[in-house]
């Protein structure tokens, strides 16, 4: 497992659930802004750019139910992120780390671009685990 991956998971496995599940405004907005117009308001693959897609927008609120009831984070994180190799609608979905990291170019703060594109991709997945049925 890639470094980057395992640190996600962990943090994501080390957080108490009464904090994880206390605010998720900041991954809805994440969402809202890149994932919305294909999947949706509501993540139920009826966004208002679904029908001139090739390959049809999932239901994003029923990734666990499909997964036995489990909600695979690192899979999820890989999927939006994209740069693993990990494509997520059989290629169609676009690679948003690169996004996200070419907004960040310029950035040259403590921490670094790489690292808040992390945190934009774990803030989204959180709130895709928070949406699930």
């Amino acid at each position: 497992m890639r470094k980057p991956a395992a640190l996600a998971l962990a943090l994501c496995l080390a957080v108490p659930a009464a904090s994880v599940a206390a605010d998720f405004a900041t991954g809805q907005a994440e969402y809202m802004m890149s994932c919305a117009a294909c999947h949706g308001a509501q993540g139920r693959g009826d966004g208002a750019y679904s029908e001139l897609l090739k390959i049809a927008s999932p239901d994003l609120t029923t990734i666990a139910a499909r997964r036995d009831g489990k909600f695979p984070v690192l899979e999820v994180i890989q999927i939006i992120d994209g740069r693993t190799g990990v494509r997520g609608h059989g290629g169609d979905m676009p690679i948003w780390g690169d996004r996200y990291k070419a907004e960040l170019k310029d950035y040259a703060g403590p921490f670094g671009a790489e690292q808040i594109v992390r945190g934009r991709v774990l803030e989204l997945t959180l709130y895709l685990q928070s949406i699930q049925r």
